[in-house]
């Protein structure tokens, strides 16, 4: 890890957030930087060697990475009151927000609840409604569109190796050597061996799902979307399959008029689309474009 890295325990209402921090005395204004459902703010090391020069504020969401859940609901409005309460406690005015999947729809809410802290927002590979197969609840949701990643959350392992190989058979992570997954991977295990844990529970991902897919927040935020708004959508989905996510860039762009741009980033799956240095460095230029 960079030297110019540092976390800090920030209260919120609900309890304390760990917040990692790159390039703390860097000028100019910082990126806020949102991680996805079941992820932490280690995901986004791979932005922070692509933004060397760049303040980067992290936090691990409630009930994921080092954060508390509290005793308070969640929700993206929960969580983007919370981000406000961060930057608030750094002393920071206003932000470039950045969110990838889940994260993407708390950005949204963040800049539409609290847009004068807000400049402009980066939705990645998030932040817009998905296609659900018709009648599906929002529930069963959660397990379509996350599969294997979900299931995890109720398995435990022996040791970090054992995790770690959990991961590299999927498919968005088959034949990759890259130390920054392995301490990532690492990060995200709590407990004591031989019964390891992932630090996010089932229940907190259900919970922040069901409120993503069905609650109130996102619509009214996506229907104002009252800062300048880019949505970087990437080639594969969270299997490195084919359609992804989002595979009409045309109808988004047709159905929210309101986005400032649309793209696509060649090459990169769910994950790769921040966790590895091609899908960062596509984050770190659409972030770094004037709004």
């Amino acid at each position: 890890m960079s030297s110019a890295y540092r976390t800090h325990d920030i209260a919120v209402e609900a309890g304390s957030l760990l917040v990692g921090e790159w390039n703390p005395d860097a000028t100019g204004m910082p990126w806020l930087l949102v991680h996805g459902v079941t992820a932490s703010h280690l995901a986004w090391a791979w932005l922070a060697a692509e933004a060397p020069g760049q303040r980067l504020i992290a936090p691990d969401l409630r009930g994921r990475g080092r954060s508390e859940r509290g005793e308070g609901p969640l929700g993206m409005a929960a969580h983007a009151d919370d981000l406000v309460a961060v930057v608030d406690t750094l002393g920071v005015e206003q932000v470039v927000v950045i969110g990838h999947s889940m994260g993407a729809f708390v950005s949204a809410v963040l800049a539409d609840r609290h847009a004068g802290r807000v400049d402009r927002v980066v939705l990645v590979d998030g932040g817009l409604p998905l296609e659900l197969p018709p009648g599906m609840s929002p529930r069963e949701a959660v397990r379509h569109v996350l599969g294997p990643t979900a299931a995890r959350l109720e398995r435990r392992f022996a040791d970090q190796g054992e995790y770690r190989d959990f991961w590299r058979a999927h498919p968005a992570f088959v034949d990759r050597e890259d130390p920054l997954l392995d301490s990532y991977f690492a990060y995200d295990l709590a407990g004591a061996a031989p019964s390891l844990r992932p630090a996010t529970s089932l229940s907190t991902v259900e919970e922040d799902s069901i409120d993503q897919n069905a609650g109130d927040a996102v619509g009214r935020a996506i229907e104002r979307m009252p800062r300048p708004t880019t949505l970087l959508a990437a080639e594969r989905g969270l299997r490195g399959e084919v359609p992804p996510l989002y595979p009409d860039l045309d109808a988004l762009r047709a159905t929210h008029p309101r986005l400032r741009d649309v793209r696509r980033v060649d090459g990169v799956d769910h994950y790769s689309i921040v966790m590895s240095a091609a899908g960062a460095r596509e984050v770190a230029r659409a972030a770094g474009e004037a709004g």
